[in-house]
């Protein structure tokens, strides 16, 4: 292992711009798709590189656009890019949830097809789950796709669709079974955004921006060979998605904030103590003389950095489980929870630490990264409710841990 991380790190040295090895700005971010704009040009140079490598995926097979590394050599790969600080080369919804899927169900003819183009950042996809009337209860799902011989034809809308105006294929759970008893008749299926009859709606949040939309389905065709294992048990595999949706949420909660970029607490008291400029490069252990005066305030960061370490530890040590059958489907759930209120915590003491400055929206008075954290604080807010409520993921704990009756 010793060698690998030899060749590793004189990889990464080689092929890591050093723009790429600072904290990424929300706007920098890669999500690939046919839509990419790369605003900073070392950011298409740096998943160019990774994905070729198969990097991006480092543990899917190498058939599939993987990197084909054992879990070892992926931990290695993973601690030598936080060595150098190396940003994200790709966010992806393909990576985080319908990849695994595709790799558990899909036919050999659809891991071909998609995969490769999920680890390259060629397409972006879109989540198609929640409905006006179907939210917390996503098995009460009224979108419909009817058998018209060697497609299907759907009509029905999906709402929060995160960044549905921008995806180019979308994975939808649809009811092909009307009269089917509530949690069957549902099926998985995978169709283009560009779809003659599909529609969409951005929805503005309160922090300003619209990641969420509302999306219609009117008339959209949907070939079957892009039916996801087998016709009216999509909820199999809906369930199955969410725990990595889940799992991938909870990551939010150690300082990887979901679709953007992320605010370090020490980088943030740096800035407001003085002891940085913000064209310097945070986290570069920069000497500091100063301290935060208020001594409640310290407590709480010196708690909360104890706690996310902690956490992901335990992260760590349930995905070594897992890798020998022992995962239970509830923990996502209760890493969904825990990171996710983690992540509030830390905006909220973040706001602390910045002061009257936390009150910026725009103005020269105002520096970026005070405004960009002020509006991380009001998305965080909605990290309880996207991939299952809160109170949804306290039922499954109380019932699948703590066997609780209903």
């Amino acid at each position: 292992m010793s060698d690998f991380r030899t060749t590793t790190r004189a990889w990464l040295q080689d092929n890591c711009p050093t723009s790429m090895r600072t904290p990424m700005p929300e706007s920098e971010t890669v999500w690939g798709g046919t839509g990419e704009q790369f605003v900073n040009p070392d950011s298409r140079i740096w998943l160019s590189n990774m994905a070729d490598q198969g990097w991006t995926v480092p543990t899917w097979p190498k058939e599939y656009g993987g990197g084909g590394l054992s879990p070892e050599e992926a931990k290695v790969l993973s601690q030598e890019l936080a060595r150098i600080g190396a940003r994200s080369p790709l966010q992806s919804f393909g990576i985080w949830m319908l990849g695994p899927v595709l790799l558990e169900f899909g036919t050999e003819a659809q891991k071909q097809k998609h995969l490769p183009q999920i680890a390259r950042g060629e397409i972006r996809w879109c989540q198609g789950y929640s409905e006006p009337g179907a939210g917390s209860d996503l098995a009460g799902l009224q979108t419909r796709a009817v058998d018209k011989g060697d497609h299907y034809l759907i009509n029905g809308s999906k709402v929060w669709t995160s960044y549905a105006d921008m995806a180019d294929w979308i994975f939808c759970l649809v009811r092909t079974e009307p009269q089917a008893p509530k949690h069957e008749g549902i099926s998985f299926i995978l169709f283009h955004m560009k779809s003659e009859g599909v529609s969409v709606k951005p929805i503005q949040l309160i922090s300003g921006s619209s990641p969420f939309c509302q999306t219609f389905f009117d008339d959209v065709r949907a070939d079957k060979e892009n039916l996801i294992g087998e016709l009216n048990k999509g909820w199999t595999i809906a369930k199955r998605l969410l725990q990595h949706e889940r799992q991938m949420i909870s990551g939010i909660g150690s300082n990887t904030a979901l679709g953007g970029a992320t605010t370090r607490i020490e980088d943030l008291a740096k800035i407001c103590l003085g002891t940085v400029s913000e064209t310097s490069p945070l986290g570069s252990n920069t000497p500091t003389t100063h301290k935060i005066a208020d001594a409640t305030l310290r407590d709480e960061i010196i708690h909360h950095n104890m706690n996310e370490a902690v956490f992901k530890h335990t992260l760590a040590r349930a995905r070594e489980e897992s890798r020998s059958g022992n995962f239970n489907g509830a923990l996502s759930s209760m890493f969904k929870y825990y990171g996710s209120e983690q992540n509030k915590r830390k905006f909220e003491l973040l706001l602390k630490i910045m002061g009257t400055q936390a009150l910026g929206w725009s103005g020269e008075q105002f520096s970026a990264t005070e405004i960009q954290t002020t509006r991380q604080w009001l998305r965080s807010k909605a990290n309880s409710i996207e991939g299952g409520t809160s109170e949804v993921q306290l039922n499954i704990i109380a019932k699948r841990v703590l066997g609780l009756p209903d």
